[in-house]
């Protein structure tokens, strides 16, 4: 041992030297095989040494000879000492080959981590050698730690971890569940060779034929208007005005929003309108592949919205190569997944819904629907946050990114598209939930509206304002209700409690009204949530009509910014909105001083009241001179 280790001090690499010293601690044998004080290895090198040799020489020969060996020798890539174990007699002779005869393949049993095997390559022959687990291939698959690597992820936002943190550190909502053992080494295969390798059989092969082309090649012949694929009634004018005029083909769409608010029924109406066009010369079925529900259920479903088309066909799948399989031969003008989180392909780590299976089924129904130029709908589920579930990357792989929204406990449905390749972001689609479906709502301005009788004492403190969403605005209801005592809790409902906190106090403070003692309760019909400033002038007029105990004409509404000096300032697409309470049949509209001029040059019948403050608007809409 001690000749052995003056050896090794007179090495000249500093990891060969430590790895050597390392091992010869842990073995406690003789290394046969140094001749000389100094050695030079050179990737074809082999250090060989016996484990345990307590044999004469000949006795030793025959004893390798019988039983085999335990052999070591350096690898200078991995820059580490790695161990063998082979049968002399049979596989070597005498001899230990160089290193660069050996070639190292994955065998079937490495899968289920027994042991791997070492094919090598010597006159033309190859021969199976067992290598056993603590080889170093072995052990570059289970890590520094000796053990098998596991993958830890956020059921919330979807990241992946290295290791258990409890709540996710990203979101920090979600908790952090294990997701199986690390599979990168056995299966190295990912992202676009995984797609590349899915699809491969069912994409038209266009090698060579594919070429830079100018714009002007690009757009000859080709019609905006008629390029894309018409969506015909009511309904389908209200999803074409959100899509930017139509679907475009060879488009990817994905639609989400909360369980229940009703998206596969959306999807189903779509498909049944693309499936029954008008030109009997352009029909061309459309499929509807769901991987929550069968065929019978979704048959029912569309029985009960009463679809009757023929040119509709249904599947129930979630694999991805056999959907592109089935639906390939139908050539169709259309395709519809239900959803994104159920489907897998095969050649893809973890099962449905993984962070890994999202991404890669997203892409490669990217690449079908580009190279067939056919639309798919993606339905996709999201978080308790309102995000859509799975990697961020998936919005940003899709074309078009549509939510839909709704009340629990209303029937109103609102489809906005929060991006689109091809059209608008402003655009806003108004539907409502009936027993026949999804149906378009003919005035999406009133529907907020209730009915109420002109100059009653049920106007005391109800007031008309207008919220501007999209592209589209409505007429909004606020109420609100002031009741002196010794309690001054503010309860806030539709409303940002921020924003009413701001209006009471400017109400108080530059208005003179003493709220100081009231509670006050603040409501905006139909449970719509009034997020922008348009609505704080009709905010304020409630308030001060259930405080003063006089009620509001019905004829009256406003539009105007409270600031924190009381003045009412313009807020964007005053005429847009003005437009639409003129059309509701509102006689008068109140509105900032400086905004006048520009809204009563609007073809209206309406009345524009300017106002410069809070204490203006209240003196000229109550029409009294009085001592606040």
């Amino acid at each position: 041992m001690q000749s052995t280790l003056r050896c090794l001090l007179h090495l000249r690499s500093p990891s060969l030297r430590r790895n050597l010293l390392s091992y010869a601690q842990i073995v406690r044998a003789p290394i046969h095989g140094l001749s000389s004080p100094r050695v030079s290895f050179s990737p074809s090198t082999v250090l060989h040494r016996r484990i345990g040799s307590f044999l004469e020489p000949d006795e030793e020969e025959e004893e390798t000879k019988r039983k085999g060996i335990v052999s070591a020798y350096y690898d200078p890539v991995q820059g580490r000492v790695v161990t063998s174990e082979q049968r002399m007699d049979q596989v070597f002779g005498s001899s230990i080959h160089p290193l660069e005869n050996f070639r190292r393949e994955v065998g079937e049993e490495e899968e289920s981590g027994r042991s791997i095997w070492v094919r090598s390559k010597q006159k033309g022959k190859e021969e199976n050698v067992e290598t056993p687990k603590f080889s170093s291939s072995y052990a570059r698959r289970k890590g520094k730690s000796g053990k098998i690597k596991v993958l830890y992820g956020c059921d919330n936002c979807g990241i992946e971890l290295s290791q258990w943190w409890g709540v996710c550190p990203k979101c920090g909502v979600g908790s952090v569940v294990e997701r199986g053992p690390d599979m990168s080494d056995v299966n190295p295969k990912r992202g676009a060779e995984v797609s590349e390798a899915a699809v491969r059989s069912w994409l038209p092969h266009k090698a060579g034929s594919a070429v830079p082309k100018t714009l002007a090649e690009v757009n000859m012949g080709i019609a905006q208007t008629e390029w894309r694929i018409p969506l015909s009634g009511l309904f389908g004018m209200e999803v074409s005005r959100v899509l930017g005029g139509g679907i475009v083909p060879g488009s990817l769409v994905l639609v989400g929003g909360d369980p229940g608010v009703g998206k596969s029924t959306l999807l189903l109406q779509i498909s049944a309108n693309v499936a029954e066009e008008l030109d009997s010369d352009k029909a061309a079925p459309v499929v509807y592949v769901s991987g929550e529900e069968s065929i019978e259920q979704i048959a029912n479903r569309a029985d009960r919205m009463c679809i009757t088309t023929d040119n509709l066909y249904l599947y129930s799948s979630t694999d991805i190569e056999d959907i592109f399989d089935k639906i390939q031969p139908l050539r169709p003008r259309a395709l519809i997944i239900d959803s994104i989180q159920t489907v897998y392909l095969r050649e893809v780590t973890g099962s449905a819904g993984n962070v890994s299976q999202v991404r890669e089924c997203t892409s490669a129904l990217l690449r079908f629907a580009k190279d067939t130029n056919i639309p798919v709908f993606l339905i996709g589920h999201v978080t308790k946050s309102g995000d859509i579930a799975g990697p961020r990357v998936l919005e940003h792989i899709v074309d078009v990114v549509l939510y839909m929204e709704g009340e629990r406990y209303s029937s109103y449905r609102l489809l906005r598209s929060v991006k689109n390749r091809f059209g608008s972001t402003d655009e806003l689609g108004v539907f409502e939930m009936s027993g026949m479906g999804l149906q378009a709502v003919a005035n999406p301005s009133e529907m907020f509206l209730t009915d109420s009788n002109t100059e009653s004492d049920i106007l005391t403190g109800l007031a008309v304002g207008v919220m501007v969403d999209g592209s589209r605005a409505f007429a909004i209801e606020v109420q609100a209700l002031c009741v002196a005592g010794k309690s001054n809790a503010r309860h806030v409902n539709g409303i940002q409690e921020s924003r009413a906190d701001l209006i009471i106090s400017v109400l108080q403070k530059q208005a003179g009204l003493k709220l100081q003692d009231n509670a006050i309760f603040l409501n905006v019909v139909s449970g719509i949530k009034l997020s922008e400033t348009s609505g704080d002038l009709a905010v304020a007029a409630a308030i001060c009509s259930s405080f003063l105990e006089l009620p509001l004409p019905n004829d009256l509404a406003f539009i105007g910014e409270i600031g924190l000096g009381g003045e009412l300032r313009v807020v964007p697409r005053m005429d847009k909105q003005v437009m639409a309470v003129a059309q509701l049949g509102y006689k008068r509209c109140v509105v900032p001083k400086s905004a006048e001029k520009l809204l009563a040059a609007l073809d209206t019948d309406m009345i524009i009241l300017g106002c410069k403050n809070l204490k203006d608007m209240i003196y000229s809409v109550f029409n009294q001179n009085m001592e606040i």
